[in-house]
């Protein structure tokens, strides 16, 4: 018998004011091969097979990059990534979601299909992995939503609290492609 089908959101977080990055814009806008980051990021995401996608925008105007991708303000984002996946957690909540698989808008090189083959897990929590190296996406079941918004966790861990308290709920996905992100000017180099 056939699993019933989980829906699931493909969520994007995008919201960090990216201080670590001393280039002349913000990091999400600047280019790689032609192309904002965030674009590539969003490409990906939006390429996969995944049932619906948010951007989860806070201290940049990323209205012009996402298309028809729906934007989801969050307006702690000051705090760090936690408030980010909470936010994606009460959109998804509220629009009736399974799961949500979370990525981050500074890694351009994440491919449509491991956000596919993230979200494909039945496991509570899954984690892509990279030649053994845990990255992202990562994906969390609504059963594990309560579990996650109640930790008392470092408000920028996003779900690596929730991961490390409860690693029998993990499987690892390996992916192919690359989960290095783009967090200084030097990151940058390294790839243009």
């Amino acid at each position: 018998m056939e699993a019933p089908h989980s829906t699931a959101l493909g969520v994007l977080l995008a919201a960090g004011s990216g201080t670590r990055f001393t280039g002349s814009q913000h990091k999400l806008l600047s280019l790689i091969n032609g192309h904002a980051i965030i674009s590539h990021s969003l490409n990906a995401m939006a390429g996969s097979r995944l049932d619906g996608f948010i951007v989860v925008s806070g201290a940049l105007d990323i209205s012009n990059y996402i298309g028809d991708v729906e934007e989801v303000h969050n307006p702690d984002w000051k705090t760090g990534q936690r408030s980010s996946v909470i936010t994606a957690i009460n959109f998804a909540r509220s629009h009736g979601y399974d799961a949500i698989v979370v990525g981050l808008a500074d890694q351009p090189f994440l491919t449509p299909q491991a956000w596919t083959n993230v979200a494909s897990s039945t496991s509570p929590i899954a984690i892509a992995t990279y030649n053994g190296t845990r990255g992202n996406p990562v994906r969390l079941h609504s059963s594990v939503w309560d579990t996650f918004e109640d930790l008392e966790a470092d408000p920028d861990a996003g779900a690596r609290s929730l991961i490390h308290l409860h690693p029998e709920l993990v499987r690892e996905v390996a992916c192919e492609g690359n989960s290095a992100d783009i967090d200084t000017t030097e990151d940058l180099d390294t790839w243009t």
